[in-house]
């Protein structure tokens, strides 16, 4: 029998959302007779205890019995338990500060951890993930701050309403003026970008269209790999290449800047990728862009205007264009720059967020609990048994130092 907790979160934030949700677990333990579940009671998740004693799932404040436990967001080091195996997102692959204690902590506790962000396909195609939900409320956000900045229409936010179908529903009777944007990335981010778009009738056009043509009703540019990337050295763009040496690429981003009004960002960074401009170049007489919506929130990373997270609650803060310096949003003007850059935007639809989490999880990664060798599970092993994993040894002066 394995037996798997859902802890409680408890950042000093706590997430609503859940890696399982009730009907979820109910299923699980039905189809699953190897499979126990107990949950940690909480005051905050987006599905009540009710709900989860409604399908009769066991309650517990201590899940020390349990083998795996299963989270969202970091645990706190000094609430881990020794020698457990836990799931959630970790944030420590890129050598995030931050988390440099988290991370010293799993060592030292000898914790398998189980990154969600490193469940991958053989391909490296990720398994798990928001990205999804964080799409389509960044997505949201970004159109939301544009009307809240200009005073030319009205949505609401995320979080005030039910869920994914009432956001939906909210786009009925609104209709855009002839704005252009630009969304960056793939996958299941950019997935989410474009239902948001689509729902609301912003029309796709190609990239050189964009450059060159301006339109009656709104539209969007959609930029990745060869329309957003180039080698430095011939100005073309190989996927694989891109991979393996991505500082021998040049980011194309700049040629919209006097194009667009909005920029969606969805792309993956890490510091050997070019950023999509650099902090001089809002300063261009020809800068157009006077709301960013940084989905994937890297600070001081791919958008490097992004100079802070921010939060559900307060989510957009301006950027003075000439001194590049953090000013009051929603002013009705492109001297100022809106950003908005919320760390954690699925949970704004967390209900929705949970499900779309859950179902993945109990297809693809449930029954890799029972291979006495997975490489789904083996690839995404930071540590284990107070060592760092092979595939994770680049980590080692951050774990260890």
């Amino acid at each position: 029998m394995i037996r798997i907790g859902v802890i409680r979160e408890m950042k000093k934030k706590p997430d609503e959302r859940v890696p399982l949700i009730p009907r979820q677990c109910s299923y699980i333990e039905a189809h699953y007779p190897g499979i126990k579940i107990v949950v940690a009671p909480s005051p905050v998740r987006s599905y009540t205890d009710a709900e989860y004693l409604a399908e009769g799932i066991e309650m517990n404040d201590d899940l020390s019995d349990c083998d795996i436990l299963l989270g969202v967001k970091e645990v706190p080091p000094e609430l881990l338990i020794p020698g457990k195996t836990y799931f959630f997102f970790s944030h420590t692959k890129k050598k995030q500060p931050y988390n440099q204690g988290l991370m010293h902590a799993l060592i030292e506790k000898r914790i398998r951890m189980i990154d969600y962000e490193c469940l991958t396909h053989s391909d490296e195609q990720r398994i798990l993930g928001f990205g999804l939900y964080a799409g389509i409320v960044g997505a949201h956000n970004g159109l939301l701050t544009y009307g809240k900045k200009f005073g030319l229409y009205d949505l609401p936010a995320a979080h005030a309403v039910k869920g994914f179908k009432e956001l939906m529903a909210a786009y009925e009777h609104v209709k855009l003026p002839n704005i252009k944007i630009v969304m960056t990335g793939s996958g299941k981010v950019a997935a989410g970008v474009l239902e948001v778009l689509t729902q609301l009738d912003i029309e796709a056009v190609e990239p050189n269209d964009f450059l060159t043509h301006q339109y009656e009703y709104p539209v969007f540019t959609h930029l990745k790999g060869a329309n957003l990337y180039a080698r430095k050295d011939n100005d073309e763009f190989y996927r694989d290449d891109f991979h393996a040496h991505p500082e021998a690429y040049k980011c194309l981003f700049t040629s919209y800047v006097n194009q667009a009004d909005i920029l969606m960002n969805g792309i993956y960074w890490e510091h050997r990728i070019a950023r999509l401009f650099e902090k001089e170049d809002i300063k261009r007489n020809d800068w157009r862009v006077s709301v960013v919506s940084d989905i994937t929130c890297d600070i001081d990373g791919s958008v490097p205007i992004n100079i802070a997270s921010s939060t559900i609650a307060d989510p957009v803060y301006g950027v003075d264009r000439m001194s590049i310096e953090r000013s009051a949003p929603f002013q009705n003007t492109r001297d100022i720059i809106d950003v908005m850059a919320v760390d954690n935007l699925p949970n704004e639809l967390p209900r929705d967020a949970s499900r779309y989490f859950g179902i993945h999880f109990e297809k693809h990664i449930l029954p890799e609990l029972f291979k006495e060798q997975s490489d789904i599970l083996k690839r995404a092993t930071i540590c284990a048994d107070g060592q760092l994993t092979k595939k994770y040894e680049y980590l080692s002066d951050y774990a260890y130092a």
